[in-house]
């Protein structure tokens, strides 16, 4: 696995309107290299879109954003190759019907296919099947996922993982190719209290390792960079649980409040899935 080296994230004034209104507005904070930032809010309320936008898998539509040096909404593809995301419902998912062992194939495939750098065709088939072994073992090392514990070892089929081993088996593979940003979506749904603690246990050791980690979830975790969305869909950033982590620019409920009245507003606003489902549905666009 390369080694990762975390990207800064900013946003001011970041937003999304679709055709049946906004999918997340009013967005700002700032990060550093390395910060666990949760995107905390009840489903519906514009998460998963945002962490689209700023992993450069959807284009926004009012401010900006800045990923690794990157300003969006202008230079997606560049914040795609430097991001990578875990599990995303509806867009990186697990298949169920494969093995953990296919799954790890199928992704070394792939960086094989998209690495074509001199040094790597330089290499014999036996070194290049070594140095895969080694980037997935390390990957899942990151990740905290060892096959031996699995029911089936690397032939366990994906249906069959717990929910935790799940995302630790997404989270490995989004680390293969080293990115400098890694976002996860759901991180704490359908998790108890011992499970969700070991998650967050795990994002925050991959942030300690380097890597920047995006996470979306229904209450952020003490020492993230909270963004919480708000009525409306106007995020704001907290500090108060960052550990000196990061610095945020806090909107007040009195700029949720005077949003959430904008004569400009779209009537539909309010309808956040459908606001969701329209942004979702125009990322291939991008």
């Amino acid at each position: 696995m390369d080694s990762p080296l975390g990207v800064a994230l900013s946003a001011e004034d970041f937003g999304l309107k679709g055709p049946r209104g906004w999918a997340f507005r009013g967005v700002g904070f700032s990060a550093r290299p390395g910060s666990l930032i949760a995107i905390e809010g009840d489903s519906g309320s514009g998460r998963t879109c945002l962490l689209l936008a700023l992993t450069g898998r959807m284009r926004s539509t009012h401010g900006h954003a800045e990923v690794g040096g990157v300003r969006l909404p202008g230079r997606l593809a560049a914040v795609r190759r430097f991001s990578a995301l875990g599990p995303v419902p509806g867009v990186s998912e697990l298949d169920p019907s494969l093995t953990v062992g296919e799954h790890l194939r199928e992704r070394t495939l792939l960086r094989h296919r998209f690495d074509d750098s001199f040094r790597s065709l330089l290499l014999s088939r036996a070194r290049r099947t070594a140095a895969a072994k080694d980037v997935a073992d390390a990957a899942l090392d990151a990740a905290g996922l060892d096959l031996a514990d699995l029911p089936k070892s690397e032939r366990t089929q994906v249906r069959d993982l717990e929910r935790l081993a799940a995302l630790r088996l997404s989270v490995a593979l989004a680390l293969t190719n080293g990115p400098g940003l890694l976002a996860v979506d759901d991180t704490d749904l359908g998790l108890g209290a011992t499970d969700r603690a070991s998650a967050w246990e795990l994002l925050r050791s991959v942030a300690a390792a380097g890597t920047t980690v995006l996470a979306v979830c229904t209450e952020a975790p003490e020492g993230s960079l909270a963004v919480r969305s708000r009525p409306g869909n106007v995020m704001t950033a907290a500090d108060g649980r960052t550990a000196g982590t990061t610095d945020a620019s806090d909107s007040t409920d009195a700029d949720a409040d005077a949003a959430d009245t904008d004569p400009d507003a779209d009537p539909d606003a309010d309808d956040n899935e459908k606001g969701k489902a329209d942004a979702i549905a125009e990322a291939g666009r991008a």
